[in-house]
């Protein structure tokens, strides 16, 4: 459970055309979530190296989220499936080493679902809080 007066830090690397545009259209219209998210921009969700997800945690994330264009929708064509096939990888590694993989997300929000990210940024943070800090800062 997670310790009182505790705020999860929570790292975002979200899809520049499509997630990042659907979070600042739930700014836009004054959708509220917690301010718990440290949003990472990247052009597209297939760039995102495992290697960024371990030192989002390692240094003090206590969850992170990836989220990107729905599939068939990418920019790049084939971004979100390669970095999909990548979280559930990391997912098994989380589990491996002892850590709850739901502590990794992966979600899918156009630049149209403002609504829809607001929504989702308040599942994470909850998700967080019910797990509690993140072993990788004891």
């Amino acid at each position: 459970m997670a310790d009182e007066g505790w705020n999860p830090k929570i790292v975002a690397i979200i899809c520049n055309w499509c997630s990042y545009a659907g979070a600042d259209l739930a700014g836009g219209a004054r959708i509220q979530y917690p301010p718990d998210i440290r949003a990472i921009r990247v052009m597209c969700t297939g760039r995102v190296d495992p290697l960024f997800i371990m030192k989002a945690f390692n240094d003090g994330a206590d969850g992170v989220l990836v989220s990107g264009c729905h599939f068939g929708d990418c920019h790049y064509l084939e971004g979100n499936y390669k970095c999909a096939k990548r979280m559930f990888l990391m997912k098994n590694v989380l589990k491996n080493i002892g850590v709850n993989d739901k502590r990794l997300r992966m979600t899918f929000v156009s630049a149209s679902e403002g609504a829809k990210w607001g929504v989702v940024m308040n599942d994470v943070i909850n998700t967080i809080k019910e797990l509690g800090p993140s072993p990788f800062n004891r």
